[in-house]
């Protein structure tokens, strides 16, 4: 056993960084209410399951579907939807822990600054977070470092078949969301790696041999993507993409707005959920593998940085998710910082990774046990815990509703929800899926009184219930006809107000 671990010594670290970072995200999946987009892409799953002819549903609202897709089978795997579509995260997220340590040993040629790119993958709570959540950020990043890793193996090796598996993977992350067009403008750069000859002739045949092959990966990972074309929304992909990004004309006009504040954004999100002593890693990363490594380090500073400039110069909107996969590029640079031999910054940058650690893990226990002790960012604070955005109360209503329902199974139940699309109804359509005499509408924004369909519901001596968020009603609920049933807080707001979600069951149709 000795002589086995003394071989795979590090091979043996993956697999227990990996398992550990598993366990982090697998551990108290669902104890995280579900987030807007969630209950969206679930919903998407449930019906695109259903029917066979909407299996490019999400393409009217102008998002790419892989990772609805790859959440149809595990909905039949997993009782709970949510459990399901968040598996898939989890699962991407392990991989990206192992793309992590595959792509660090081919740039550093070191086993040990791998291994140590894996804990930090393994362990930070920005990773964490979101490879807990039914998101197709997770599948984007994990898409993010293995494009990277084969683009670095092929420009080393010039192969047709490492260009073919490069442009498959391309083209995995660009059927999942639009920033995959990063990647494929990035494969270009990997030429730093070519190895030239003396010869001219011979430069010339390796140039002309890695263009092509880049062409190939390019083909397929577009051919890939125009299998959307099968759908009849596939305009949609980039008239909707205006309504999040600002045309490229904008650089010349406001070239620093809002791009420092996307900046200072993107710093306050590694700060906090990195955590903080990872840009320390960083930095120390940056200065010693320029110099020993500059090629790679070189690279994938530009696999960081335009991406992240891009995206803060044009995002109309920004939140943490939206730079998650670079994350993985910054973790390679920090991973570096253990190249260094002298001996006071070595001491110096063991000091920080033992500082990361505890830190993250400090992080992660809350993000497993009590996520509102959690220091997120403001803005990720406010969307996943206290706004309307967070699914807090909609679980134990779906189970009130079930109840109800198997309690009378031939009686017709029938539930409106403010708005129309979002954490309601989707929230709760996700969990009611498969109660066929439960029907869940929106019923708009507002509440002010009874909206029509519960009061012809309630006519026709159905069961009609009402949930709504208390910032969403506008009126005395008993002045029309409503009775409060139960009240779900969600997490407090800095000045102390705080919203809840309320189930009302409709006895009067006034």
């Amino acid at each position: 056993m000795i002589a086995f671990f003394k071989k795979y010594k590090f091979e043996t670290i993956l697999v227990v960084t990996s398992a550990i970072g598993l366990i982090l995200r697998l551990w108290k999946l669902t104890s995280l209410p579900v987030f807007a987009d969630e209950a969206i892409y679930v919903r998407w799953a449930q019906v695109m399951r259903a029917e066979e002819t909407l299996r490019f549903l999400p393409l009217s609202d102008g998002k790419q579907p892989l990772f609805m897709w790859v959440v149809i089978p595990f909905l039949k795997l997993f009782a709970d939807p949510l459990f399901a579509g968040r598996f898939v995260s989890v699962l991407c997220g392990l991989l990206t822990i192992i793309g992590v340590y595959l792509a660090s040993r081919e740039l550093f040629k070191s086993n040990k600054i791998a291994a140590i790119s894996a804990v930090i993958a393994a362990l930070s709570p920005f990773l964490i977070f979101f490879d807990r959540m039914a998101l197709v950020d997770s599948m984007l990043t994990m898409f993010a470092i293995w494009t990277f890793y084969f683009a670095v193996f092929n420009a080393q090796r010039l192969r047709l078949d490492l260009a073919m598996i490069t442009g498959m993977i391309l083209g995995g992350a660009l059927l999942t969301k639009s920033p995959g067009l990063f990647f494929a403008i990035l494969l270009p750069f990997t030429a730093i790696f070519l190895k030239w000859p003396k010869e001219a002739k011979e430069r010339l045949k390796i140039f002309a041999k890695f263009v092509l092959l880049t062409c190939v990966s390019l083909a397929i990972g577009y051919g890939l993507y125009n299998i959307l074309r099968l759908g009849t929304n596939f305009h949609l992909l980039s008239s909707r993409n205006l309504d999040y990004v600002y045309p490229y004309s904008h650089v010349l006009t406001s070239p620093l707005s809002p791009l420092l504040t996307h900046f200072k954004m993107a710093f306050e999100y590694s700060w906090l959920l990195g955590p903080a002593a990872i840009l320390g890693l960083l930095i120390v990363g940056l200065i010693v593998s320029l110099r020993r490594f500059w090629k790679q380090s070189l690279l994938v500073l530009i696999w960081l940085g335009l991406p992240l400039f891009a995206v803060s110069e044009y995002g109309k909107v920004f939140t943490a998710r939206y730079i998650l996969f670079s994350l993985p590029f910054i973790i390679l640079i920090s991973g570096a910082a253990f190249l260094t031999k002298r001996g006071l910054t070595i001491k110096g940058v063991a000091v920080l990774l033992a500082i990361f650690i505890m830190h993250s893990m400090l992080i992660d226990y809350f993000l497993l046990t009590n996520v509102q002790k959690v220091k997120l960012p403001r803005s990720e604070r406010s969307g996943y815990l206290e706004e309307w955005t967070a699914g807090f109360g909609i679980r134990e209503v779906s189970a009130f509703i079930r109840q109800e329902y198997f309690a009378k199974p031939a009686e017709k139940i029938v539930v409106g929800t403010e708005g129309y699309f979002g954490t309601l109804p989707d929230g709760l359509q996700m969990y009611l899926n498969d109660l066929p005499q439960v029907t869940v509408i929106g019923v708009g924004l507002g509440i002010d009184k009874v909206p029509t369909p519960l009061a012809e519901s309630l006519g026709a001596g159905n069961k009609t219930y009402l949930v709504v968020n208390s910032t969403r009603l506008l009126t005395e609920p008993a002045q029309i006809g409503l009775k409060l049933l139960v009240s779900y807080p969600k997490a407090v707001r800095p000045d102390g107000s705080r919203e809840a979600l309320l189930l009302f069951e409709v006895v009067n149709k006034r």
